[in-house]
């Protein structure tokens, strides 16, 4: 795999050609992967449409085994061997019907899974892992019950997800990628990094580095007495994770994220060793239809699994004599460049942000920046079927 010549950036590689190679000594903190990686015991259920209800085997949750709820979609013709896809819902989230739908439609394989202890009538189960409400995720524990905490449950639960994906005789175990939205993108910035088998990752407005800045730091990390937190970020913090990460990840975002914030974000996607994608949105909303709804996941899946056509691959922005410029490869011909630009300082959900136009001149995008400072400022390409390649942002000052 090789990065692409005179671009040197956080975005830019062939992933077409990715391989992600077995690595021994890939950080994996208390997962045992070899173990997750048994195709766990599974009941199957009734189906529907595209979907089929199952019940298959999680971790043990204070000493009592429990199962983990999903449904599978499947292509409705065809016998594969399919591509296969993980879909890590958020919080207040469930396994989607809809959601394994919907790439069931697209060829995929797909299995949305409950994290949250709960089965298709939405209530607990009685052997169920822990909860998924902020008081589960973030009470005090110490390091002999770590084990029981609801991030390692959700991450095993994903990995046991993948391994019964993986033994689907209709499945391509080499093609098998993942998704997650919020809390399920945090979740998939840690997966990314401990599953060596994934081929492609999309986390959507979740990131690390959120005892930094996110949602939770006043609420819950303030809070904590110092060495309670530094035990939730040795066990928990994705940023532990993500410099593990080997195969191809897009990272989705709005500028205002409510949660997730790009001071966080652009921390977190610089510590993927081979460079991560951004697609960042100016005003894109925080939900889970939503967040299953930005085509750029699609496409991107579909250029790694597929061989599909890749997003537009931009370079590190530049900004000098008042002028922004970017490089950028297509495959497709490119119809639109864009300058977003906020002048405002504070919380990021709270910024506002404007658009104007970049000029287009064979491979280079250009605009004016402001006057006014502080600024931050980054670039969009869009292809000519509407994709979306962003920019690190940069913080003028």
């Amino acid at each position: 795999m090789k990065s692409i010549p005179v671009l040197p950036t956080v975005l830019l590689l062939t992933f077409a050609s990715c391989v992600t190679p077995h690595r021994d000594d890939r950080f994996t903190g208390l997962w045992n992967v070899a173990t997750l990686k048994i195709p766990p015991h599974a009941t199957w259920r009734q189906r529907t449409g595209f979907v089929q209800q199952v019940w298959y085997e999680g971790e043990p949750f204070r000493g009592k085994s429990t199962r983990v709820f999903g449904y599978v979609g499947r292509p409705a013709t065809g016998a594969g061997p399919f591509p296969a896809i993980l879909l890590v819902h958020g919080g207040g989230g469930k396994a989607f019907a809809e959601w394994s739908t919907l790439w069931a439609e697209r060829g995929y394989v797909a299995l949305a899974m409950d994290l949250s202890g709960r089965g298709p009538d939405g209530q607990r189960s009685p052997d169920s892992g822990p909860d998924q409400d902020d008081g589960s995720k973030f009470r005090d524990f110490n390091d002999g019950d770590a084990r029981d905490m609801w991030t390692y449950h959700a991450v095993a639960a994903v990995l046991r997800g993948h391994s019964l994906l993986a033994a689907q005789k209709e499945v391509d175990a080499t093609r098998i990628g993942i998704t997650g939205i919020s809390w399920g993108g945090y979740l998939t910035c840690i997966i990314a990094g401990i599953d060596d088998r994934l081929k492609v990752a999309v986390p959507v407005y979740g990131c690390g580095f959120i005892h930094e800045n996110s949602a939770w730091v006043d609420s819950r990390f303030a809070k904590m007495s110092p060495e309670r937190r530094d035990r939730w970020v040795k066990y928990f913090e994705p940023s532990r994770h993500l410099p593990e990460v080997r195969c191809p990840i897009l990272f989705v975002n709005g500028t205002t994220d409510f949660a997730y914030p790009l001071d966080s974000y652009q921390k977190s996607y610089r510590l993927v060793p081979r460079g991560a994608d951004l697609c960042v949105k100016v005003g894109m909303k925080h939900g889970h239809k939503e967040g299953w709804s930005i085509p750029e996941i699609d496409w991107f899946v579909d250029s790694v699994l597929k061989q599909g056509t890749p997003l537009p691959r931009v370079g590190r922005m530049e900004c000098s004599a008042g002028e922004a410029r970017v490089t950028f490869r297509s495959e497709l011909p490119m119809t639109k460049a864009e300058l977003h630009y906020t002048t405002d300082s504070g919380p990021w959900q709270k910024r506002n942000w404007q658009s104007r136009d970049a000029e287009l001149r064979g491979r280079t995008a250009r605009a004016n920046i402001p006057p006014e400072r502080p600024l931050v400022v980054f670039m969009t390409v869009t292809d000519q079927r509407g994709a979306v390649a962003s920019t690190e942002h940069m913080e003028l000052k």
